[in-house]
Protein backbone atom coordinates (compact mmCIF):
# COMPACT_ATOMS: atom_id res chain seq x y z
CA UNK A 1 0.00 0.00 0.00
CA UNK A 2 1.47 3.39 -1.05
CA UNK A 3 1.60 6.36 1.29
CA UNK A 4 -1.37 8.13 -0.35
CA UNK A 5 -3.66 5.11 0.11
CA UNK A 6 -2.36 4.51 3.63
CA UNK A 7 -3.04 8.09 4.71
CA UNK A 8 -6.45 8.07 3.01
CA UNK A 9 -7.38 4.92 4.93
CA UNK A 10 -6.12 6.42 8.20
CA UNK A 11 -8.05 9.65 7.66
CA UNK A 12 -11.27 7.85 6.82
CA UNK A 13 -10.84 5.54 9.81
CA UNK A 14 -10.35 8.55 12.07
CA UNK A 15 -12.98 10.73 10.42
CA UNK A 16 -15.82 8.19 10.20
CA UNK A 17 -16.74 8.18 13.92
CA UNK A 18 -16.41 11.98 13.95
CA UNK A 19 -18.68 12.17 10.90
CA UNK A 20 -21.32 9.98 12.50
CA UNK A 21 -21.09 12.01 15.71
CA UNK A 22 -21.40 15.30 13.83
CA UNK A 23 -24.35 13.96 11.85
CA UNK A 24 -26.13 12.88 15.02
CA UNK A 25 -25.51 16.32 16.51
CA UNK A 26 -26.79 18.05 13.39
CA UNK A 27 -29.69 15.61 13.19
CA UNK A 28 -30.75 16.95 16.57
CA UNK A 29 -31.09 20.36 14.95
CA UNK A 30 -32.91 18.72 12.04
CA UNK A 31 -35.28 16.96 14.45
CA UNK A 32 -35.89 20.20 16.37
CA UNK A 33 -36.68 22.02 13.13
CA UNK A 34 -38.97 19.29 11.79
CA UNK A 35 -40.85 18.64 15.04
CA UNK A 36 -41.31 22.36 15.68
CA UNK A 37 -42.33 22.84 12.04
CA UNK A 38 -45.08 20.26 12.48
CA UNK A 39 -46.64 22.63 15.01
CA UNK A 40 -46.41 25.75 12.82
CA UNK A 41 -44.07 27.89 10.72
CA UNK A 42 -44.03 30.30 13.67
CA UNK A 43 -42.59 27.62 15.98
CA UNK A 44 -39.98 26.67 13.37
CA UNK A 45 -39.02 30.32 12.98
CA UNK A 46 -38.71 30.71 16.78
CA UNK A 47 -36.21 27.84 16.89
CA UNK A 48 -34.30 29.43 13.99
CA UNK A 49 -34.22 32.87 15.63
CA UNK A 50 -33.19 31.38 18.98
CA UNK A 51 -30.43 29.40 17.29
CA UNK A 52 -29.17 32.54 15.60
CA UNK A 53 -28.44 33.95 19.07
CA UNK A 54 -27.04 30.99 21.01
CA UNK A 55 -25.04 29.41 18.22
CA UNK A 56 -22.45 32.21 17.73
CA UNK A 57 -21.99 32.61 21.49
CA UNK A 58 -21.62 28.91 22.23
CA UNK A 59 -19.40 28.19 19.26
CA UNK A 60 -17.13 31.04 20.31
CA UNK A 61 -16.37 29.11 23.50
CA UNK A 62 -16.03 25.90 21.51
CA UNK A 63 -13.53 27.68 19.25
CA UNK A 64 -11.38 28.52 22.28
CA UNK A 65 -11.40 24.84 23.22
CA UNK A 66 -10.61 23.61 19.69
CA UNK A 67 -7.07 24.92 20.11
CA UNK A 68 -6.42 22.19 22.68
CA UNK A 69 -7.05 19.16 20.43
CA UNK A 70 -3.97 19.62 18.18
CA UNK A 71 -1.90 20.21 21.34
CA UNK A 72 -3.16 16.94 22.78
CA UNK A 73 -2.41 15.24 19.45
CA UNK A 74 1.11 16.70 19.45
CA UNK A 75 1.81 15.24 22.91
CA UNK A 76 0.28 11.94 21.81
CA UNK A 77 2.55 11.84 18.74
CA UNK A 78 5.55 12.53 20.96
CA UNK A 79 4.45 9.68 23.30
CA UNK A 80 3.92 12.15 26.16
CA UNK A 81 0.33 11.48 27.27
CA UNK A 82 1.04 12.45 30.88
CA UNK A 83 1.20 16.09 29.73
CA UNK A 84 -2.39 16.01 28.45
CA UNK A 85 -4.23 15.77 31.78
CA UNK A 86 -3.02 19.06 33.38
CA UNK A 87 -3.66 20.96 30.14
CA UNK A 88 -7.16 19.46 29.93
CA UNK A 89 -7.96 20.85 33.38
CA UNK A 90 -7.05 24.33 32.19
CA UNK A 91 -9.37 23.80 29.21
CA UNK A 92 -12.14 22.90 31.65
CA UNK A 93 -11.64 26.13 33.58
CA UNK A 94 -11.81 28.13 30.35
CA UNK A 95 -14.99 26.22 29.44
CA UNK A 96 -16.66 27.02 32.77
CA UNK A 97 -15.86 30.73 32.50
CA UNK A 98 -17.11 30.73 28.93
CA UNK A 99 -20.39 29.05 29.89
CA UNK A 100 -21.12 31.76 32.46
CA UNK A 101 -20.63 34.43 29.81
CA UNK A 102 -22.88 32.63 27.34
CA UNK A 103 -25.68 32.21 29.89
CA UNK A 104 -25.46 35.89 30.81
CA UNK A 105 -25.74 36.77 27.12
CA UNK A 106 -28.83 34.57 26.67
CA UNK A 107 -30.54 36.27 29.62
CA UNK A 108 -30.45 39.49 27.60
CA UNK A 109 -32.35 37.85 24.71
CA UNK A 110 -35.58 39.85 25.31
CA UNK A 111 -33.68 43.12 24.89
CA UNK A 112 -32.08 41.95 21.67
CA UNK A 113 -35.31 40.60 20.19
CA UNK A 114 -37.28 43.72 21.14
CA UNK A 115 -34.64 45.80 19.38
CA UNK A 116 -35.23 43.70 16.25
CA UNK A 117 -38.94 44.57 16.30
CA UNK A 118 -40.08 40.99 15.69
CA UNK A 119 -43.69 39.87 15.75
CA UNK A 120 -44.62 39.72 19.47
CA UNK A 121 -45.57 36.03 19.39
CA UNK A 122 -42.35 35.11 17.57
CA UNK A 123 -40.22 37.10 20.03
CA UNK A 124 -41.97 35.55 23.06
CA UNK A 125 -41.55 31.99 21.76
CA UNK A 126 -37.89 32.59 20.90
CA UNK A 127 -37.14 33.87 24.42
CA UNK A 128 -38.83 30.85 26.01
CA UNK A 129 -36.74 28.56 23.80
CA UNK A 130 -33.50 30.31 24.80
CA UNK A 131 -34.24 30.25 28.52
CA UNK A 132 -34.73 26.49 28.39
CA UNK A 133 -31.61 26.01 26.28
CA UNK A 134 -29.42 28.00 28.71
CA UNK A 135 -29.56 25.22 31.32
CA UNK A 136 -27.51 22.95 29.05
CA UNK A 137 -24.65 25.33 28.24
CA UNK A 138 -22.20 24.21 31.00
CA UNK A 139 -22.65 20.55 30.04
CA UNK A 140 -22.02 21.27 26.35
CA UNK A 141 -18.71 23.08 26.83
CA UNK A 142 -17.36 20.59 29.38
CA UNK A 143 -18.25 17.76 27.04
CA UNK A 144 -16.17 19.49 24.35
CA UNK A 145 -13.14 19.37 26.66
CA UNK A 146 -13.51 15.61 27.18
CA UNK A 147 -14.13 15.09 23.49
CA UNK A 148 -10.94 17.00 22.67
CA UNK A 149 -8.95 14.71 24.98
CA UNK A 150 -10.32 11.62 23.30
CA UNK A 151 -9.81 12.88 19.74
CA UNK A 152 -6.37 14.21 20.66
CA UNK A 153 -5.16 10.67 21.34
CA UNK A 154 -6.63 9.61 17.95
CA UNK A 155 -9.54 7.78 19.56
CA UNK A 156 -12.72 9.12 17.97
CA UNK A 157 -15.10 6.22 18.67
CA UNK A 158 -16.47 7.74 21.92
CA UNK A 159 -17.52 10.85 20.00
CA UNK A 160 -19.72 8.65 17.81
CA UNK A 161 -21.18 6.63 20.66
CA UNK A 162 -22.00 9.69 22.75
CA UNK A 163 -23.61 11.26 19.68
CA UNK A 164 -26.08 8.38 19.59
CA UNK A 165 -26.76 8.88 23.29
CA UNK A 166 -27.68 12.49 22.58
CA UNK A 167 -29.91 11.53 19.66
CA UNK A 168 -31.65 8.87 21.76
CA UNK A 169 -32.50 11.48 24.40
CA UNK A 170 -33.41 14.24 21.94
CA UNK A 171 -36.33 12.54 20.18
CA UNK A 172 -38.40 11.56 23.25
CA UNK A 173 -37.51 14.81 25.03
CA UNK A 174 -38.77 16.83 22.07
CA UNK A 175 -41.91 14.69 21.92
CA UNK A 176 -42.61 15.35 25.58
CA UNK A 177 -41.93 19.08 25.72
CA UNK A 178 -43.06 20.21 22.25
CA UNK A 179 -46.36 18.35 22.09
CA UNK A 180 -47.07 17.97 25.81
CA UNK A 181 -46.90 14.43 27.19
CA UNK A 182 -46.27 12.71 30.54
CA UNK A 183 -47.97 15.57 32.33
CA UNK A 184 -45.91 18.31 30.67
CA UNK A 185 -47.64 21.23 28.91
CA UNK A 186 -47.38 21.53 25.13
CA UNK A 187 -44.68 24.19 24.67
CA UNK A 188 -44.26 24.12 20.90
CA UNK A 189 -40.90 25.36 19.64
CA UNK A 190 -39.93 26.52 23.14
CA UNK A 191 -39.87 22.88 24.24
CA UNK A 192 -36.88 22.28 21.94
CA UNK A 193 -34.77 24.41 24.27
CA UNK A 194 -35.44 22.27 27.32
CA UNK A 195 -34.99 19.08 25.31
CA UNK A 196 -31.62 20.28 24.00
CA UNK A 197 -30.42 21.12 27.53
CA UNK A 198 -31.28 17.58 28.65
CA UNK A 199 -29.39 16.18 25.64
CA UNK A 200 -26.22 18.12 26.55
CA UNK A 201 -26.26 16.86 30.14
CA UNK A 202 -26.85 13.28 29.00
CA UNK A 203 -23.87 13.48 26.63
CA UNK A 204 -21.56 15.01 29.24
CA UNK A 205 -22.43 12.41 31.89
CA UNK A 206 -22.13 9.56 29.38
CA UNK A 207 -18.67 10.77 28.31
CA UNK A 208 -17.47 10.89 31.93
CA UNK A 209 -18.61 7.30 32.47
CA UNK A 210 -17.01 6.13 29.21
CA UNK A 211 -13.64 7.71 29.97
CA UNK A 212 -13.69 6.41 33.53
CA UNK A 213 -14.28 2.82 32.48
CA UNK A 214 -12.53 2.32 29.13
CA UNK A 215 -8.94 1.06 29.02
CA UNK A 216 -7.98 3.50 26.24
CA UNK A 217 -7.92 6.30 28.81
CA UNK A 218 -5.86 4.44 31.40
CA UNK A 219 -2.60 6.21 30.48
CA UNK A 220 -4.40 9.55 30.22
CA UNK A 221 -6.09 9.05 33.63
CA UNK A 222 -8.31 12.12 33.20
CA UNK A 223 -10.01 11.94 36.61
CA UNK A 224 -7.28 10.51 38.84
CA UNK A 225 -5.71 13.84 39.79
CA UNK A 226 -6.79 17.40 40.35
CA UNK A 227 -5.04 20.46 38.92
CA UNK A 228 -5.65 23.99 40.14
CA UNK A 229 -6.11 26.80 37.65
CA UNK A 230 -2.79 27.77 36.12
CA UNK A 231 -3.47 31.25 34.84
CA UNK A 232 -0.35 31.48 32.67
CA UNK A 233 -1.38 28.33 30.79
CA UNK A 234 -5.00 29.45 30.58
CA UNK A 235 -3.96 32.81 29.18
CA UNK A 236 -1.53 31.25 26.70
CA UNK A 237 -4.12 28.78 25.41
CA UNK A 238 -6.81 31.45 25.32
CA UNK A 239 -4.58 33.57 23.09
CA UNK A 240 -3.93 30.49 20.96
CA UNK A 241 -7.63 29.67 20.71
CA UNK A 242 -8.94 33.22 20.33
CA UNK A 243 -8.32 33.43 16.55
CA UNK A 244 -10.19 30.13 16.08
CA UNK A 245 -13.04 31.36 18.28
CA UNK A 246 -13.26 34.66 16.43
CA UNK A 247 -13.13 32.84 13.09
CA UNK A 248 -16.04 30.65 14.17
CA UNK A 249 -17.86 33.70 15.47
CA UNK A 250 -17.41 35.54 12.19
CA UNK A 251 -18.66 32.53 10.23
CA UNK A 252 -21.61 31.62 12.41
CA UNK A 253 -22.65 35.19 13.16
CA UNK A 254 -22.84 35.77 9.42
CA UNK A 255 -25.55 33.10 9.21
CA UNK A 256 -27.18 34.44 12.35
CA UNK A 257 -27.33 38.01 11.06
CA UNK A 258 -28.77 36.80 7.77
CA UNK A 259 -31.57 35.01 9.64
CA UNK A 260 -32.24 38.15 11.66
CA UNK A 261 -32.25 40.37 8.56
CA UNK A 262 -34.73 38.03 6.88
CA UNK A 263 -37.03 37.96 9.93
CA UNK A 264 -38.99 41.13 8.97
CA UNK A 265 -39.91 39.41 5.68
CA UNK A 266 -42.05 36.95 7.63
CA UNK A 267 -41.97 33.49 9.17
CA UNK A 268 -42.28 31.70 5.81
CA UNK A 269 -39.12 33.34 4.42
CA UNK A 270 -37.17 32.53 7.60
CA UNK A 271 -38.47 28.95 7.50
CA UNK A 272 -37.49 28.46 3.83
CA UNK A 273 -34.02 29.83 4.47
CA UNK A 274 -33.70 27.68 7.60
CA UNK A 275 -34.53 24.51 5.68
CA UNK A 276 -31.79 25.14 3.10
CA UNK A 277 -29.32 26.11 5.83
CA UNK A 278 -30.14 23.17 8.07
CA UNK A 279 -29.73 20.66 5.25
CA UNK A 280 -26.45 22.31 4.23
CA UNK A 281 -25.30 21.98 7.84
CA UNK A 282 -25.96 18.24 7.71
CA UNK A 283 -24.00 17.87 4.46
CA UNK A 284 -21.22 20.05 5.92
CA UNK A 285 -20.49 17.31 8.43
CA UNK A 286 -18.68 15.33 5.71
CA UNK A 287 -15.87 17.83 5.03
CA UNK A 288 -15.88 18.95 8.67
CA UNK A 289 -15.11 15.43 9.86
CA UNK A 290 -12.27 15.22 7.33
CA UNK A 291 -10.98 18.59 8.54
CA UNK A 292 -11.00 17.46 12.17
CA UNK A 293 -9.18 14.25 11.23
CA UNK A 294 -6.60 16.22 9.22
CA UNK A 295 -6.02 18.54 12.19
CA UNK A 296 -5.42 15.58 14.50
CA UNK A 297 -3.12 13.72 12.07
CA UNK A 298 -1.09 16.81 11.21
CA UNK A 299 -0.56 17.53 14.91
CA UNK A 300 0.38 13.90 15.47
CA UNK A 301 3.00 13.82 12.70
CA UNK A 302 4.44 17.19 13.66
CA UNK A 303 4.91 15.73 17.15
CA UNK A 304 7.06 13.07 15.45
CA UNK A 305 8.80 15.72 13.30
CA UNK A 306 7.48 14.13 10.08
CA UNK A 307 6.92 17.29 8.05
CA UNK A 308 6.48 15.63 4.64
CA UNK A 309 3.92 13.17 5.97
CA UNK A 310 1.92 16.01 7.52
CA UNK A 311 1.87 17.72 4.13
CA UNK A 312 0.68 14.53 2.43
CA UNK A 313 -2.11 14.10 4.99
CA UNK A 314 -3.38 17.57 4.15
CA UNK A 315 -3.35 16.85 0.40
CA UNK A 316 -5.23 13.59 0.86
CA UNK A 317 -7.82 15.29 3.08
CA UNK A 318 -8.50 18.03 0.53
CA UNK A 319 -8.98 15.51 -2.29
CA UNK A 320 -11.36 13.34 -0.26
CA UNK A 321 -13.43 16.30 0.97
CA UNK A 322 -13.84 17.92 -2.45
CA UNK A 323 -14.77 14.59 -4.08
CA UNK A 324 -17.46 14.03 -1.48
CA UNK A 325 -18.73 17.59 -2.00
CA UNK A 326 -19.22 16.93 -5.72
CA UNK A 327 -21.41 13.94 -4.89
CA UNK A 328 -23.50 15.75 -2.26
CA UNK A 329 -23.97 18.76 -4.56
CA UNK A 330 -25.48 16.55 -7.26
CA UNK A 331 -27.77 14.86 -4.72
CA UNK A 332 -28.88 18.25 -3.37
CA UNK A 333 -29.94 19.46 -6.83
CA UNK A 334 -31.68 16.24 -7.86
CA UNK A 335 -33.72 15.82 -4.68
CA UNK A 336 -34.20 19.45 -3.62
CA UNK A 337 -38.02 19.35 -3.42
CA UNK A 338 -38.15 16.02 -1.61
CA UNK A 339 -35.62 17.33 0.92
CA UNK A 340 -37.67 20.45 1.58
CA UNK A 341 -40.84 18.38 2.08
CA UNK A 342 -39.15 16.56 4.97
CA UNK A 343 -39.22 19.79 6.93
CA UNK A 344 -42.52 21.46 6.13
CA UNK A 345 -45.60 21.18 3.90
CA UNK A 346 -46.33 24.88 3.42
CA UNK A 347 -46.24 25.47 -0.38
CA UNK A 348 -44.60 28.90 -0.06
CA UNK A 349 -41.91 27.58 2.27
CA UNK A 350 -41.26 24.55 0.03
CA UNK A 351 -40.96 26.69 -3.11
CA UNK A 352 -38.40 29.03 -1.53
CA UNK A 353 -36.38 26.23 0.09
CA UNK A 354 -36.27 24.21 -3.15
CA UNK A 355 -34.93 27.16 -5.14
CA UNK A 356 -32.28 27.88 -2.50
CA UNK A 357 -31.05 24.29 -2.78
CA UNK A 358 -29.45 25.12 -6.15
CA UNK A 359 -27.26 27.71 -4.45
CA UNK A 360 -26.65 25.37 -1.50
CA UNK A 361 -25.11 22.86 -3.93
CA UNK A 362 -22.50 25.38 -5.12
CA UNK A 363 -21.91 26.45 -1.54
CA UNK A 364 -20.86 22.90 -0.60
CA UNK A 365 -17.90 22.88 -3.03
CA UNK A 366 -16.14 25.93 -1.60
CA UNK A 367 -17.05 24.91 1.94
CA UNK A 368 -15.28 21.56 1.59
CA UNK A 369 -11.98 23.19 0.67
CA UNK A 370 -12.00 25.93 3.29
CA UNK A 371 -12.90 23.69 6.24
CA UNK A 372 -10.18 21.11 5.53
CA UNK A 373 -7.53 23.77 4.88
CA UNK A 374 -8.50 25.51 8.12
CA UNK A 375 -8.29 22.19 9.99
CA UNK A 376 -4.80 21.58 8.63
CA UNK A 377 -3.70 25.04 9.76
CA UNK A 378 -4.92 24.27 13.30
CA UNK A 379 -2.75 21.15 13.19
CA UNK A 380 0.21 23.39 12.31
CA UNK A 381 -0.79 25.62 15.27
CA UNK A 382 -1.31 28.47 12.84
CA UNK A 383 -4.52 29.95 14.21
CA UNK A 384 -4.06 33.69 13.76
CA UNK A 385 -4.53 33.55 9.99
CA UNK A 386 -8.05 32.14 10.50
CA UNK A 387 -9.06 35.39 12.18
CA UNK A 388 -8.03 37.62 9.28
CA UNK A 389 -9.21 35.29 6.52
CA UNK A 390 -12.68 34.73 7.96
CA UNK A 391 -13.15 38.40 8.86
CA UNK A 392 -12.35 39.44 5.30
CA UNK A 393 -14.08 36.59 3.48
CA UNK A 394 -17.29 36.30 5.45
CA UNK A 395 -17.93 39.97 6.18
CA UNK A 396 -16.03 42.13 3.67
CA UNK A 397 -17.02 39.75 0.85
CA UNK A 398 -19.89 37.51 1.95
CA UNK A 399 -22.04 39.94 3.93
CA UNK A 400 -21.36 42.92 1.67
CA UNK A 401 -22.24 41.04 -1.52
CA UNK A 402 -25.18 39.32 0.14
CA UNK A 403 -26.66 42.51 1.59
CA UNK A 404 -26.30 44.43 -1.66
CA UNK A 405 -28.04 41.66 -3.59
CA UNK A 406 -30.65 40.75 -0.99
CA UNK A 407 -31.89 44.07 0.36
CA UNK A 408 -30.84 46.82 -2.02
CA UNK A 409 -31.33 47.68 -5.70
CA UNK A 410 -27.70 48.78 -6.17
CA UNK A 411 -26.71 45.84 -8.41
CA UNK A 412 -30.03 44.15 -9.24
CA UNK A 413 -33.56 44.44 -7.82
CA UNK A 414 -33.55 43.15 -4.22
CA UNK A 415 -33.37 39.33 -4.31
CA UNK A 416 -34.26 38.53 -0.70
CA UNK A 417 -32.94 35.21 0.60
CA UNK A 418 -31.36 34.29 -2.75
CA UNK A 419 -29.11 37.33 -2.59
CA UNK A 420 -27.74 36.33 0.79
CA UNK A 421 -26.98 32.83 -0.46
CA UNK A 422 -25.03 34.21 -3.40
CA UNK A 423 -23.08 36.29 -0.90
CA UNK A 424 -22.38 33.15 1.16
CA UNK A 425 -20.96 31.42 -1.90
CA UNK A 426 -18.73 34.42 -2.67
CA UNK A 427 -17.48 34.55 0.92
CA UNK A 428 -16.73 30.84 1.17
CA UNK A 429 -14.93 30.84 -2.16
CA UNK A 430 -12.74 33.69 -0.97
CA UNK A 431 -12.02 31.82 2.28
CA UNK A 432 -11.14 28.62 0.40
CA UNK A 433 -8.60 30.42 -1.80
CA UNK A 434 -6.99 32.35 1.06
CA UNK A 435 -6.78 29.34 3.38
CA UNK A 436 -5.18 27.29 0.61
CA UNK A 437 -2.56 29.99 -0.03
CA UNK A 438 -1.81 30.34 3.68
CA UNK A 439 -1.53 26.57 4.04
CA UNK A 440 1.03 26.35 1.24
CA UNK A 441 3.09 29.11 2.85
CA UNK A 442 3.06 27.39 6.27
CA UNK A 443 3.99 24.01 4.81
CA UNK A 444 6.88 25.48 2.82
CA UNK A 445 8.13 27.29 5.92
CA UNK A 446 8.12 24.06 7.96
CA UNK A 447 10.07 22.29 5.25
CA UNK A 448 12.65 25.10 5.13
CA UNK A 449 12.99 25.09 8.93
CA UNK A 450 13.49 21.33 8.92
CA UNK A 451 16.13 21.52 6.18
CA UNK A 452 17.94 24.28 8.06
CA UNK A 453 17.94 22.27 11.30
CA UNK A 454 19.36 19.22 9.53
CA UNK A 455 22.12 21.11 7.71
Amino acid sequence: MNQFSFQAKKLIHLALPVLIAQITQTMMGFIDTVMAGRVSALDMAAVAIGGSLWLPALLFVQGLLMAFTPVFAHHHGADDQKSIQPIAFQAAYIAIIGSVVVIAFLLFAPVILNWMALEPNLAKLSVQYLYGFAWGVPAFVLYQVLRGCSEGISYTLPTMIIGFVGLAVNIPANYIFIYGHLGMPAMGGAGCGIATALVFWAMFIAMIIYMQLHHKFKALAPFKAFHKPHFATMWRMTKHGMPIALALLFEVSLFAIIALLLAPLGANVVAGHQIALNFSSIVFMLPLSIGIAVSIRVGYYLGQDKIEVAKLVTKVGLIIAFSLALVTAIITVLFRTQIALLYNNNPEVIALASSLMFLAALYQLSDSVQVVAAGALRGYKDTRSAFYITLFSYWAVGMLVGYLLAQTDVIVPAMGAHGFWIGLIAGLTSAALLFALRLKYIQDRHLINQATAQS
